[in-house]
């Protein structure tokens, strides 16, 4: 379906954080989602993938998970000195800041005239695949999309020491991990310690494999696998519609 694009802002911490927010143009109301990037923020190849989902029918919305440090509407470029400034400011930043954004996100999303408050799920790519899955702790996320999430296991987030994993019990909706098996990111021990941890805490999830490497999913990127990308929405969207059915 077509969909309209929009940026709104809101105020976390006195802070601006600005949402580039993806949805149906047809009028109704629809499932919102969270939808986080990875280190670089908002530019074009995460915009595309936001895009592409509401095209199935969700409200997606997008915040700068870097807004306390960059202004608004900074595009940090996917190259060497991108990733040493997008990993700074992830350093840079407190996971109690990070989770306060995500309150705010449920927040703004469960007051949208165009989402059915009680069905709002999460996505995220790389560092954005470790917020959705912190996403899950909220009452309200029904479902979550981990790509590719990095730091774990170890807790390597942000400032300090994430506990995600040793808080997995928390998690009372269903999660999609997506992984790429020739990831140095997330090794198979990592992967295998994630998904441990789920099964432990008996939380319902799937996880999907496939032969591609970090941030695979990125149509910018000199890793880009256009057959794994494409494998892996075939994954994305039915488990999406599958969980807010009905």
């Amino acid at each position: 379906m077509q969909t309209v694009k929009r940026n709104i802002e809101l105020r976390v911490d006195d802070s601006l954080m600005r949402v580039y927010v993806a949805s149906p143009k047809a009028e109704g109301k629809y499932p919102g989602i969270v939808f986080y990037s990875d280190i670089y923020q908002l530019g074009g190849a995460i915009l595309r993938l936001a895009n592409y989902l509401a095209g199935f029918g969700y409200v997606v919305a997008a915040p700068e998970i870097f807004h306390r440090l960059e202004p608004v509407g900074s595009v940090i470029e996917p190259d060497d000195i991108g990733r040493m400034r997008g990993n700074d400011d992830a350093r840079r930043t407190l996971i109690s800041e990070y989770d306060a954004d995500c309150r705010a996100m449920i927040d703004f999303l469960k007051s949208d005239n165009s989402v059915i408050a009680d069905k709002i799920g999460t996505l995220g790519f790389c560092i954005g695949g470790h917020l959705a899955f912190r996403a899950a702790f909220e009452d309200e996320i029904k479902v979550s999309v981990c790509c590719y999430p990095t730091g774990i296991p170890s807790g390597k987030l942000g400032k300090g020491i994430a506990d995600s994993i040793q808080r997995i019990e928390e998690i009372k909706g269903q999660m999609l991990l997506v992984f790429g098996t020739q990831d140095p990111h997330i090794p198979e021990n990592d992967r295998q310690t994630i998904i441990n941890a789920l099964e432990k805490g008996k939380v319902p999830h799937k996880v999907f494999s496939c032969q591609a490497e970090h941030t695979f999913m990125r149509d910018d990127g000199y890793r880009y696998d256009a057959a794994a990308t494409t494998a892996a929405w075939r994954e994305i969207i039915p488990f999406f519609e599958q969980m807010f059915a009905g």
